[in-house]
């Protein structure tokens, strides 16, 4: 069974620079703010698959659902 501060690790060790706030308290469904400059140009589909890129396998096994909402600085500061 996966943590929310296990996934925030796992997020920010694969976007360097990204900071991430992960909710979830039944250990499969969870929902994160991500917030990386890299997001910026990108499409909200290419966020997200940067997001599980950072998760692998786990997203679909040990992970059942992440809901997410993907943020440059400039748009998390607005």
């Amino acid at each position: 069974m996966m943590n929310p501060e296990t996934i925030q690790q796992l997020i920010e060790a694969g976007l360097p620079g990204a900071r991430a706030v992960v909710r979830g308290a039944d250990g499969v469904h969870f929902e994160a703010e991500v917030i990386c400059a890299e997001f910026a140009g990108k499409l909200p589909l290419a966020r997200h698959r940067m997001v599980y890129a950072t998760l692998g396998t786990r997203m679909g096994g040990e992970i059942h659902a992440l809901a997410l909402k993907t943020l440059t600085p400039d748009e998390a500061a607005a």
